[in-house]
This record gives structure tokens, C-alpha cells and sequence, in this order.
């Protein structure tokens, strides 16, 4: 099924490289997954892939928070489409966490892609193979907020040498106009499907279709991969952007935080 295809997906992209570099932990225990990346930032500490029962969940929600507040740093508890059990928001809520976004999941057959319009002439885009390539989509993905976060910065130093390396499932992309990073996409292959997550562009040059050019070059690379269906989290702005792309929804995803 497309859901458990996609927490799969959605775990190899959160859960990967913190699995691999050192200071990092990823414990999979009582029926779900804690990431932690070491890091103040709820980017990149999660809790994940819940399958537990109605008898289980109380106690592995309780030893999952503990987690966090014994160390002291900021998470997201992540609900996809697959999580069990089906009460699982109301229960992360009950145990202290609030609502904090909600996302469509769309999927899309990589095998009927629609015509893609041409892309800009202006934007050119680059696989990431360099350590210095790597930090100029993490300063394209930092300045998502206001400050730049500099844990973003940190994490993609950090993990660097593991997410260049060959057996490495993400792939990184960059739009450059001239020698300005303006816009990144990342392609994780995961659950046997293509996940797409990081899809950024620096303010001033959206709405100017470098969204739309780097998915779609980050799905032929999928397709010529061998993956037959994509995966990805829509926010509201970018729902009409991959209706286009032959997206179409399938369920949702649900971020909890600590009030």
C-alpha cells in the first residue's frame, strides 16, 4: 500500500544520516522511532513510524517523550498515513502535544508523467557531489526561517561526508542562477518509492516555475532509477504545484510539538 510506502520513505529520509554520524542517535524501541540529531532544532529531531495498539501506546508515548525531556531539545512526533493506533493524535495530544501542521500525501505514477513545461532559461541545476554544494543547500533550506537557522548549517556539515557517500539513498539538487544557490530539492529512495522533501526557493525567485523544474528533474531521476510512484508532503501553497506534476492526494501527515 502507498501509505506504508510512504513512512517508509519518510523514515530512511528522517532517520538516515542520524543513524550514521557520530553524536547522532536513531532508536527504534516499543513499537516506534526516535530521532536524534543532537541538535536544538525539531528540523531534524523526530519521533516516527508509530505501529502500536491500543495496550502499547500509552507506555511507549511516555517512554518516547521521556526521551526528549530528559535531554532537553526541541522535537516533532510526525503522524503518517500508516501509524497506528487510528487514535494516535488524540493520544499525543492527551499526553501534552499540541497540533502544530498538517500536510497532504500525494503520490504520482512515474510512468505517466504529464508534459512538463520548459524550464526556465535562467535556472540551472546541479546534483550535489561536494561537501561546499551540500552547504549551499543547506543555506538555501536555513533561510526558510527568519533568522537563518544555524542548525541547519550544522547539520549538513555534520553529516556531510555520509549523505556525499555512495550508499547514501538521498540525493541532493541545487538551482543556481549564475553562481546563486536559489532553490533545492531532495531525493530519497526509500520503501520502493521516491520521497521529495526540501523543496525550496529563496524568496525573490518564486513563482518563477524553479519549483516546478527541479521536482520534475528529480523525478526523471527517479524514473530512470527504476521507481515506478513518487511520494511526497504538500503544504497548501504547493498543493496546486504538484497537482500539475500528476500528483494527486492519498492521506495526510500531522506534526505534533510541545505546546
Amino acid at each position: 500500500m502507498i501509505g506504508e510506502a510512504a513512512d517508509a520513505n519518510f523514515l530512511v529520509h528522517a532517520a538516515w544520516a542520524q543513524s550514521r554520524v557520530p553524536g547522532m542517535t536513531v532508536s527504534a524501541t516499543r513499537g516506534v522511532t526516535v530521532v536524534d540529531s543532537g541538535l536544538a532544532c525539531d528540523t531534524f529531531n523526530c519521533i516516527l513510524a508509530a505501529r502500536l495498539t491500543a495496550e502499547t501506546a500509552a507506555a511507549a508515548i511516555a517512554a518516547a517523550l521521556a526521551h526528549f525531556a530528559g535531554v532537553g531539545r526541541p522535537f516533532s512526533w510526525w503522524v503518517g498515513p500508516s501509524d497506528r493506533p487510528a487514535d494516535l493524535g488524540a493520544r499525543l495530544e492527551a499526553a501534552g502535544l499540541a497540533a502544530a501542521e498538517g500536510e497532504l500525501a500525494m503520490s504520482a505514477s512515474l510512468g505517466a508523467l504529464p508534459a512538463a513545461d520548459a524550464p526556465p532559461a535562467d535556472l540551472v541545476i546541479e546534483r550535489v557531489a561536494t561537501p561546499a554544494q551540500l552547504s549551499d543547500f543547506a543555506a538555501v533550506n536555513a533561510a526558510n526561517w527568519t533568522p537563518p537557522d544555524t542548525n541547519v548549517l550544522r547539520f549538513y556539515a555534520l553529516a556531510a561526508s555520509v549523505l556525499l557517500s555512495r550508499e547514501s539513498p538521498l540525493r541532493f539538487f541545487v538551482g543556481r542562477v549564475g553562481r546563486e544557490a536559489v532553490a533545492t530539492l531532495e531525493l530519497a529512495i526509500g520503501g520502493g518509492v521516491a520521497g521529495i522533501y526540501n523543496v525550496a526557493t529563496v524568496d525573490r525567485f518564486r513563482r518563477r516555475g524553479f519549483a516546478s523544474a527541479m521536482l520534475r528533474r528529480a523525478l526523471e531521476e527517479a524514473r530512470a532509477a527504476g521507481l515506478r510512484t513518487a511520494f511526497l508532503q504538500a503544504s497548501p501553497d504547493g498543493v496546486g504545484v504538484y497537482r500539475r506534476q500528476g500528483f494527486a492526494e492519498f492521506g495526510t501527515l500531522a506534526e505534533y510539538k510541545p505546546p
